[in-house]
């Protein structure tokens, strides 16, 4: 996990500020999505072989609908400034909606990349181009790059194409193959001139029989601003109609009723 140094305080709003923290959330917005998780192996002659020797060869069933607690936090340290946002959010009948429960710390990254990247997530999904950060083989070349010193097995990931929601990394996959552990690297695309270096780890687990990702870890290198972090985490409490009991017992009733 990727972690602070220290506390930081949040500091007043200055408008150049603002836009180059702003840039550094959006950057990192297709990995905090709670879809890409997809993973299937046609069409492909490399994962065609990785599937011979275990990967790939469970039908998945995707994540359709859900209903989660999220909770993320921002931060950059050259500017002195942090914030946290907690909020339900829910994927139903193909429309994102979300509930902000609680916010604090720096009103330029609650506003300019919290909330910021809830309502662009809203949009996506709105316009059906999630799936182009899923792992299949139309938007990916994979490659067995053997296994790690705790046994699970590495698999190489190529985008096919320059694309901010992919990224030139790897996934690790659980000892026996079957699970995805989760997925890092890089973006294969910087979002803008104004970022650079743009690192994520993302997690995922098994609920009710379907990957989902449950923790999202990612940096980036923005002109002008410095390193600026995003960490977000999921609590599901339903996945594609199914029960799941939420971890966290002390989960806040929503402070205000409007759904976005």
């Amino acid at each position: 996990m990727m972690r602070r140094k220290g506390a930081i305080r949040s500091a007043g709003k200055v408008p150049n500020r603002a836009k180059a923290i702003r840039l550094a959330g959006l950057c990192v917005l297709g990995f905090t999505l709670a879809g890409g998780s997809s993973m299937t192996a046609r069409g492909s002659s490399d994962a065609e072989r990785l599937m011979a020797t275990g990967f790939f060869s469970r039908q998945e069933e995707p994540l359709r609908a859900y209903r989660a607690f999220r909770r993320m936090h921002a931060w950059n340290p050259k500017f002195n400034q942090e914030a946290w946002l907690e909020a339900w959010t829910e994927l139903k009948d193909g429309k994102f909606q979300y509930e902000v429960v609680t916010e604090r710390g720096s009103d330029t990254i609650r506003n300019r990349v919290l909330h910021a990247v809830l309502k662009r997530e809203q949009e996506l999904v709105a316009s059906g181009d999630t799936t182009r950060a899923d792992l299949t083989p139309e938007n990916y070349d994979f490659s067995e790059a053997g296994r790690d010193t705790d046994g699970t097995h590495v698999v190489q990931l190529t985008p096919r194409r320059k694309d901010v929601l992919l990224v030139e990394g790897k996934m690790v996959l659980s000892p026996d193959g079957g699970e995805l552990l989760r997925v890092e690297g890089r973006l294969s695309k910087n979002p803008s001139f104004w970022t650079s270096l743009v690192n994520v780890v993302r997690h995922y687990a098994r609920l009710a029989g379907v990957r989902v990702p449950v923790a999202t870890e990612s940096s980036a290198r923005v002109k002008f601003a410095g390193n600026a972090q995003l960490e977000v985490a999921y609590e599901y409490e339903s996945v594609n109609g199914r029960r799941i009991a939420l971890s966290g017992a002390n989960l806040a009733a929503p402070s205000h009723t409007a759904v976005r």
